[in-house]
């Protein structure tokens, strides 16, 4: 069954912090203390939901001891698998009820300590902020690889984030229902809220180290997080590549004609055949690249069609009962 976006009213609340956790049974319980220590100094209204993303690990269990130490705030969602952060930050998006919307790791390299510098940001009339990590403690290639895609982020999309891999940020409601509304499965949260947010800022925010376990970002699924970048915002790599094939095909035609000329004014030449051979493998190559941003759209058009739920939710335990 296909998840709807929540009725409930959700004024009721002040706050409300997302969690995607997946194989994280180290920092759990620290980051438990911390976080409840910080929403309980706000003197406000909140509640903590935490969406276990298919663990293999012992999260489930440590996620359930949690719940009982604090059900007043505590909500916890089941996944019966791993569908992915972005299903499990949508996940959690459609079953809060807050009229802030914070957005956390759970690995605790964003410290939960520095939410009140977005909840700052958004009593000023903000409703989108964005954590810039200070000193990022990551690697070397990381941190470079970052400062690259903002460049290309901002060239294909116009989007400007100083800081796209940060997971720590705040929303208004309005910002996350009308992300909700969207109901794409794989767009880039912190670009789509972006889009749709109509006074978007960013704050600086501390950033540590990991605090136990290991990244589950790895070279392939940065590289998908960049494909649903540039195929969700942008038309432009569809469109270059119709202006290089114009530009090839130009190129070939006036070639074809200086071959039929030369041959007869010259003769044939049989000294050429490995320029022919490089010039044919670079037209496939191109023609392959372009076959692979095509399928990248269609992909998109065919996850976004096919009528599977986004994900299936195997329990859910609240104050009001487990379903």
């Amino acid at each position: 069954m296909e998840p709807c976006v929540n009725t409930m009213k959700k004024t009721d609340l002040y706050l409300s912090v997302v969690i995607p956790v997946y194989n994280e049974q180290e920092n759990l319980n620290n980051l438990f203390e911390r976080l409840t220590k910080t929403c309980d100094a706000l003197q406000k209204s909140y509640e903590i939901i935490l969406v276990n993303d298919g663990s293999k690990d012992r999260s489930y269990d440590i996620l359930n001891e949690l719940y009982e130490k604090r059900p007043d705030v505590m909500r916890i969602i089941h996944f019966n698998g791993n569908f992915g952060q972005h299903m499990a930050v949508m996940a959690g998006f459609e079953h809060s009820k807050g009229d802030v919307i914070v957005t956390l790791d759970a690995d605790l390299q964003n410290p939960p300590e520095e939410i009140p510098k977005l909840l700052d940001a958004i009593e000023k009339g903000h409703d989108s902020v964005g954590g810039v990590r200070l000193l990022r403690q990551d690697s070397w290639f990381r941190r470079n690889a970052s400062k690259l895609n903002n460049k290309i982020r901002h060239l294909l999309t116009g989007i400007r984030m100083t800081d796209q891999g940060s997971m720590l940020r705040a929303y208004k409601r309005r910002v996350v229902d009308l992300m909700l509304q969207s109901a794409e499965r794989s767009a880039f949260i912190p670009a789509l809220a972006y889009t749709l947010s109509s006074n978007p800022t960013e704050v600086n925010v501390e950033h540590s180290d990991r605090a136990g376990g290991e990244s589950k970002y790895n070279l392939y699924k940065l590289l998908r997080l960049n494909f649903d970048l540039m195929t969700g915002f942008s038309l432009i790599p569809l469109q270059v590549f119709t202006l290089v094939g114009i530009v090839v095909s130009m190129a070939s035609f006036l070639f074809v004609i200086y071959m039929f000329l030369r041959r007869i004014f010259v003769g044939p030449e049989a000294e050429g055949m490995f320029t022919l051979f490089a010039i044919l493998y670079l037209l496939i190559g191109i023609l392959l690249m372009g076959v692979g941003i095509m399928g990248e759209y269609i992909g998109r058009i065919h996850l976004n069609c096919r009528p599977r739920p986004k994900y299936i939710i195997q329990e859910i335990k609240e104050q009001h009962g487990k379903h």
